[in-house]
């Protein structure tokens, strides 16, 4: 079969490896059909790891595919099934997992495409437990946007933000593939957003997406605009997913008791805070990382009743670092994904 592995920092290869054993006990085979990028599989091609791990590695970290074959004692799925995986080797047995927080999972094994082999191959063998069906109704590419694009977002403005309908959210970087779901989750409840773009075709983009107010961050203070488009109030959530210089002036958009979710760093991983601020504000602020399996299935239920993933590439596996380039660039609106 073909796997797709980084066999060095910026340099991948495709390559016929051996198709892996039928599945064990309580295990499934999964055929991928579909991989979606994100900046972690950015950041694990360009050798940014933070932990010890061993090339070459198997890419991609968020993928769809069909149920191949059943290991012994797997009930619920049958070959042919449409199913999404999730992206990381949890235990299922720490106090978390039970729980159903599985991305706080005390044993985790490592994120798939980044510590350990990951989705870019054409069959994989997973446990029955990290398998999550797909809808009728969902297509596999946009299924392949559901375990961490989709999850993620889900994760940060309910579990996390407790986002409520009526509310006012900021969110920062409409254009990337969660700022584009972000935009729509909170439209769908009927919040009032408002996004940042990097310029004005973006703006356009958002606009049509649903987005009430929309700020091109390069020729506009962003902060400024929101205390006036609130009426100096703030607004009641700020979804955040940028870090570096631009953290605090996201603290300054939010009402007294507002609440700040972040997931990402991409412009700067290290801020300064106003602790005076923050106690006298009576600000919230939340970190939030992957999702759960219930995350994803809700998801998964929402593209089923119409909140589809913005698609901005497709490319073919064998052109997987195309897909990257474009999500570098920084021109890119919605999702990349890579079809087998």
């Amino acid at each position: 079969m073909r796997a797709l592995t980084l066999i060095a920092d910026r340099k991948l290869e495709l390559a016929d490896v051996p198709a892996p054993p039928p599945p064990g006990e309580d295990e499934v085979q999964v055929r991928v059909k579909a991989v979606a990028l994100n900046h972690l599989d950015l950041w694990g091609f360009r050798g940014m790891a933070f932990t010890k791990r061993k090339l070459p590695l198997v890419v991609g970290a968020e993928a769809s595919g069909e149920i191949a074959s059943l290991g012994a004692g797997v009930t619920g799925f049958k070959p042919g099934d449409k199913v999404v995986m999730y992206g990381a080797l949890t235990c299922g047995t720490c106090a978390a997992c039970r729980d159903g927080r599985d991305n706080l999972c005390e044993n985790v094994g490592g994120i798939m495409g980044f510590h350990i082999d990951g989705f870019a191959r054409d069959l994989i063998n997973m446990p029955a437990r990290l398998i999550v069906p797909v809808p009728e109704a969902v297509s596999l590419r946009d299924a392949a946007c559901a375990p961490i694009a989709f999850g993620t977002v889900e994760h940060m403005l309910f579990d996390n933000a407790k986002l409520k309908p009526g509310e006012t959210i900021l969110v920062h970087a409409g254009g990337s593939g969660i700022g584009s779901v972000a935009i729509k989750m909170a439209k769908a409840i009927g919040c009032t957003v408002i996004t940042t773009v990097g310029d004005d075709a973006k703006a356009e983009k958002a606009k049509a997406l649903g987005a009430d107010h929309v700020i091109n961050y390069k020729t506009e203070r962003f902060e400024g605009v929101t205390r006036k488009i609130t009426k100096k109030k703030g607004v009641d959530v700020v979804f955040e997913h940028v870090g570096g210089e631009g953290f605090n002036a996201s603290l300054f958009c939010l009402k007294r008791g507002g609440r700040l979710v972040t997931c990402g760093s991409t412009a700067g991983p290290s801020v300064t805070i106003n602790l005076m601020q923050l106690f006298q504000q009576q600000y919230k602020i939340f970190g939030s990382f992957g999702s759960s399996l219930r995350n994803i299935r809700d998801s998964l239920a929402k593209m089923a009743a119409g909140i589809t993933p913005v698609i901005d590439t497709e490319v073919p596996l064998a052109e997987f670092e195309r897909g990257l380039a474009r999500l570098e660039s920084r021109q890119v609106f919605g999702k990349v994904i890579v079809t087998f």
